[in-house]
């Protein structure tokens, strides 16, 4: 895809990799239009927007609420006359003590952003989309691959999502449309994902007989010392941008070359046992002989 004159739309622009793929996508020549739920948040996207010297055209989008994704792609329309690319990048995170101590409110929120979200966007934008021969980007996660303990929501969302856009690819592509999954690993620089102590601390006294478990839990991420996993936002938008331009997309993009390998065992594990096995160590049990 050349960027002379495209316009890309990326949801959830207030940090993280959907305010480094907004800034990577105008210095790359598109016209970014950077979409957040709270415009008043827009500080930070403003001021790395005028650190590298480029314009975004910020605008409100709440992707669980169907008046203003339909108003932002109708505005979009009107404005420019064409939407050549969209990256679905809005999401939010979530760390219960298991699925049994949660609650079904917290569970659906979760499925409305990361899931629903993303549907809202795509329906809404594949028309314009279909007539431009344009580009579908979305921003998977290793979680959506690889089942992650004490992530059960976010998991489900995640694989809710590859399923979503493993099923539309085939279709999208013979009306003209690329449609491709980014995976990033770890994100180092983003509140994404983050759990302070606090937090940790908070999940612990609600995890009731989960407890020991959710502790040996934490022990693991702490030991990790991800070398190889860790990347920063604009590793991940730098891909982005990549998958934006390519000329034939793949489907699935890891960010890095840890989250190639890590979904590589999900993909070659015909029978579930092998990340059954390493999902055992990552509670404190020995891994399955």
């Amino acid at each position: 895809m050349t960027t002379e004159q495209r316009i890309a739309l990326i949801t959830g622009t207030s940090s993280g990799i959907g305010l480094a793929t907004a800034v990577a996508a105008a210095r790359a020549g598109f016209t970014a239009v950077a979409t957040m739920r709270d415009t008043d948040r827009a500080g930070a996207l403003r001021d790395a927007a005028e650190r590298a010297g480029v314009t975004v055209d910020i605008r409100r989008l709440d992707v669980t609420d169907a008046d203003s994704v339909a108003a932002c792609i109708d505005d979009v329309a009107q404005a420019y006359g064409r939407l050549d690319a969209v990256v679905n990048n809005a999401g939010i995170s979530n760390f219960d003590p298991t699925v049994e101590m949660s609650t079904m409110a917290a569970l659906r929120a979760n499925l409305e952003v990361n899931f629903f979200g993303v549907v809202a966007v795509t329906r809404a934008a594949m028309p314009l989309l279909r007539a431009g021969h344009g580009r579908l980007v979305t921003i998977g996660s290793v979680h959506g691959v690889v089942g992650q303990p004490f992530n059960e929501a976010y998991c489900a969302a995640k694989f809710a999502v590859e399923g979503f856009m493993e099923s539309l690819a085939p279709v999208a592509a013979a009306h003209g449309v690329d449609v491709s999954i980014v995976v990033p690993g770890f994100v180092r620089d983003t509140s994404f994902g983050i759990f302070p102590d606090i937090n940790r601390a908070t999940v612990q006294a609600a995890s009731g007989p989960y407890a020991p478990t959710f502790a040996d839990y934490v022990a693991w991420i702490g030991s990790q010392g991800w070398e190889g996993a860790g990347q920063v936002a604009q590793d991940v938008a730098e891909v982005v941008v990549r998958t934006l331009r390519a000329d034939r997309p793949a489907f699935r993009v890891p960010a890095n070359r840890w989250a190639a390998d890590h979904v590589g065992h999900k993909l070659a594990d015909r029978d579930g046992s092998t990340v059954q096995s390493l999902a055992r160590t990552w509670i404190g049990q020995p891994e399955s002989p």
